[in-house]
Formats: C-alpha cells, structure tokens, sequence
C-alpha cells in the first residue's frame, strides 16, 4: 500500500487521475485546462510517472500538430472507485464547512447588529 500512496500523494496526481477517471481520455491541451494550475513541465513529470507506472496510457499520433491522447489503463481504471469515493467525502466536507461557517457568521455579535 505504501508504494501506491507514494504514487498517489505527488503533487496533481489525484487531480489528474480524476479528471481522465471523469472525463475519459484527453488531449494534453484539454488535460492542462482541466487540471487548472499546474504547469506544462509539472503535467508532463506527473503524466510520465504514471505512464511509467501503467497506470496511464499515452497514445501518440505523427500528425501535424503531433496528437498525443492520455487516459488511463486498466490499472488506473481500478482507481476509479477510491476517486468516486475521495470526491464525495470531499464534497460532503466542503458543504460541513460552509454550513458551520455559516453558523458562524450568524452567531457572530457584528451579524446581529
């Protein structure tokens, strides 16, 4: 399990793993726009350790511009569920916390002058 989390844990790795586990394979322009952030050299490290992992696939096409296709193998596939499931508690957490910052903001004596 420890090799995996390592994996996992590296910096827009979750992030790009659950935008081709949502939206299916992509381009690298479309990936980068999606993975709002993270920079070119960043994507590419990140998109060659998990490819090196087999846990993505990179399909390369010698057209003018060069089409180069990522999405993820049946190994990444098997990350789908743990993906699903990390994006729910994380919703669920976000929307804890906007109601007790809510709370809060009504309880506060500034909101009830």
């Amino acid at each position: 399990m420890d090799s995996l989390l390592r994996l996992l844990m590296g910096p827009w790795t979750t992030q790009i793993l659950w935008v081709l586990s949502s939206q299916g394979p992509l381009r690298f322009g479309v990936l980068k726009r999606e993975v709002t952030g993270v920079s070119s050299k960043v994507l590419t490290d990140r998109l060659r350790m998990l490819e090196a992992a087999s846990v993505i696939y990179r399909d390369y096409k010698p057209t003018v511009p060069p089409a180069v296709t990522y999405g993820l193998t049946t190994r990444g596939e098997e990350l789908h569920q743990v993906l699903d499931t990390l994006n729910e508690i994380s919703l669920r957490w976000d929307k804890e916390e906007q109601a007790a910052r809510a709370d809060e903001d009504a309880a506060s004596p500034s909101a009830a002058a």
